[in-house]
């Protein structure tokens, strides 16, 4: 079995055999609100200052400050985990973000040494693809195989799996343990807004908001996890002010 990189989130490493497997790349899919950013931001904090291991968040939507006291609401001091060192905050604007932008991480990553990385979301990426995307960067042949007349918003589609699955390829071979958040659509068959991302991943966490009343209204689902033998059911999941925390009914 895979060596594993613990979260440090009461409740979670036990659905995932201890945690992430090392060097994976795993989305966290959910509607806003639901807690994906919060999620991500304690895996990166417990990584920095319970597990001493290296880590790096970036953000592609919100700025550094918002992240810092999004954090506060689950009790986690970003600044102090800042200052020491373990823990890099990285805001690429969406609107600054172009082909360069991967060699920007990685760059930080070598430098650093990190082990634990964020990209905080993939969709945002997926809106922007075609803007950052040079033509030239699309093969003719690529085009030919999608054996289709290319009206622009089939081009678009086209650019944007494209884009995500060279980016979550990327994201691979940088060697972290990875953590990429993603919206989930409202409905379809697919996973992932993208309709791509979730077969590249080797994990994905569903994560669900519903207001039904009772004492939870989030869950948390392990729906994917290569090489590891995950817990299957739908388990309570809650925002406190001393972290999140993953419940089994069944304890």
């Amino acid at each position: 079995m895979a060596k594993r990189i613990p979260t440090g989130i009461k409740g979670f490493d036990d659905l995932v055999q201890g945690g992430f497997p090392e060097g994976s790349v795993a989305l966290i899919i959910g509607t806003p609100g639901t807690g994906k950013t919060l999620f991500t931001l304690e895996y990166v904090h417990n990584g920095a200052t319970r597990f001493k291991e290296k880590s790096l968040y970036v953000t592609l939507e919100q700025s550094l400050d918002d992240i810092r006291e999004q954090a506060k609401q689950i009790g986690l001091d970003l600044k102090a985990a800042e200052k020491s060192g373990m823990l890099t905050l990285m805001h690429i604007p969406i609107h600054s973000f172009n082909t360069e932008s991967i060699n920007e991480i990685k760059k930080e990553v070598q430098k650093k040494g990190i082990k634990r990385l964020v990209v905080d979301s993939l969709s945002t990426l997926s809106v922007n693809a075609p803007v950052y995307t040079p033509i030239k960067d699309i093969a003719l042949r690529d085009i030919m195989n999608y054996k289709a007349f290319f009206s622009p918003p089939i081009l678009g589609d086209f650019v944007v799996k494209r884009f995500i699955y060279g980016f979550l390829y990327d994201l691979k071979q940088l060697g972290c343990t990875t953590l990429v958040t993603s919206e989930a659509p409202e409905k379809g068959e697919y996973l992932s807004r993208d309709t791509v991302s979730e077969f590249i991943a080797d994990g994905i966490l569903l994560l669900n908001f519903e207001a039904m009343g009772g004492e939870f209204s989030r869950s948390l689902l392990v729906r994917k996890m290569r090489g590891t033998k995950a817990d299957e059911d739908i388990h309570p999941f809650e925002i406190t002010e001393k972290g999140v925390v993953v419940h089994n009914l069944k304890n």
